[in-house]
């Protein structure tokens, strides 16, 4: 699915950018970054993956990230007792 690609393309622009504010001179605007993943999460089917959904709602974009890249096992059950 398009959508999918496009949300773990914009996941991985926004986790590169995060990986740069530390040395980054100016810090990268963030907000277009975000903007653009509740934009594109808006566009999901309601038949969508739950857990997907939950964390992109939740703004939990490291774990949306793992779980598009197949990799969900990797993260660690949150404060909501959701993986």
């Amino acid at each position: 699915m398009d959508i999918l690609k496009n949300i773990l393309a914009a996941l991985v622009e926004l986790d590169n950018a995060v990986k740069t504010m530390p040395t980054a001179n100016p810090k990268p605007n963030l907000l277009p970054l975000f903007a653009r993943i509740d934009e594109l999460t808006g566009q999901l089917p309601r038949d969508a993956d739950p857990t997907l959904l939950h964390y992109l709602h939740k703004k939990s974009y490291e774990k949306a990230r793992l779980f598009l890249q197949d990799r969900d096992a990797e993260n660690q059950v949150g404060n909501c007792r959701h993986v």
